[in-house]
C-alpha cells in the first residue's frame, strides 16, 4: 500500500479555499445519513471529557485521541491560555450539563504562542494579552535546565492544571496536564515541576500586600510557593 499524500489545497485564495471546505461539507452530510453516532446527537449531546488545547492545527484534539463526533467537549485558544470565557466554557460542562467530571489540559511541543511569550516579541493587541498570559510560565520556568521554549509549555501545563483543580476540584473534576509531540504523535505527561530557587542574598523587603497583589494581576499564589505534590 502506498504511502498516504494529502492533496494540496486547489487555490490560494480565501474563496478557493472555503470551496474546499463547502466541498468537504458535502461530503460529510452525505456520510452523516448513514451515521448512527451522528444521528443520536441531533438533539443532545453528551461528551466524556472536557479538552483545554490549543488552538495550533496540527493538534485537533479529537484526532490525536482518535475520537468521534460528540465525544469531546473541546476549548481551543492559542497557548491553552485560561480566561474568563475559557473557564466559563469548562464551568458549564463540568458544574452547569455535568457531561464529565475529567478535564485535560493539553500543551504540545513546539507551541508558537509560548514562544512569543518567551522571546519576549512585541505585538499588537489583543495578541499581546493572550501571549502576556503567558509569562507566568515563562517566569517560573526560567531557570530550569533544557529549552526554555519546551520548558515553558510544560510550566503552563502545571499552572494551568493547578488553577482549574482549584476552581472545579471541589465538584469531584479530575484534572490532568499533558503534551502532545507532534514529532511522534503521541500523548505524554510534562516533566515535572521544578520550584523555583530562591536567592536569600538577593531578596528585597516584601511591600504590603504584595501577594494579594500577585494573585489579582495572574490569578497565581506567588510562584515559588506552588506546591504540585
Amino acid at each position: 500500500m502506498g504511502k498516504f499524500v494529502r492533496p494540496r489545497v486547489p487555490g490560494t485564495t480565501p474563496l478557493g479555499c472555503w470551496e474546499v471546505l463547502k466541498q468537504g461539507n458535502e461530503n460529510w452530510s452525505k456520510r452523516r445519513r448513514s451515521d448512527e453516532t451522528a444521528a443520536s446527537l441531533k438533539q443532545v449531546q453528551s461528551p466524556f471529557a472536557v479538552v483545554l488545547a490549543c488552538s495550533d492545527s496540527r493538534v485537533p484534539p479529537e484526532v490525536v485521541f482518535d475520537r468521534g463526533i460528540g465525544d469531546l467537549f473541546v476549548i481551543r485558544v492559542a497557548g491553552n491560555v485560561l480566561d474568563k470565557h475559557v473557564t466559563g466554557s469548562i464551568q458549564f460542562a463540568v458544574q452547569v450539563q455535568e457531561f464529565t467530571k475529567l478535564i485535560v489540559v493539553l500543551g504540545h511541543q513546539r507551541c508558537g504562542a509560548v514562544e512569543a511569550a518567551v522571546q519576549g516579541l512585541k505585538l499588537p493587541e489583543p495578541l499581546a494579552t493572550l501571549v502576556n498570559a503567558l509569562r507566568p510560565a515563562v517566569e517560573a520556568s526560567r531557570h530550569w535546565p533544557g529549552d526554555p521554549v519546551e520548558n515553558a509549555v510544560d510550566a503552563n501545563i502545571h499552572l494551568t492544571t493547578k488553577q482549574l483543580t482549584d476552581l472545579f476540584g471541589k465538584d469531584g473534576a479530575v484534572v490532568m496536564g499533558k503534551r502532545y509531540s507532534p514529532d511522534t504523535g503521541e500523548i505524554s505527561d510534562p516533566q515535572p515541576w521544578k520550584p523555583q530557587k530562591i536567592e536569600l542574598h538577593r531578596l528585597k523587603p516584601v511591600p504590603p500586600r504584595s501577594d494579594k497583589l500577585l494573585r489579582k494581576r495572574t490569578g497565581f499564589q506567588r510562584l515559588d510557593l506552588l506546591n504540585f505534590n
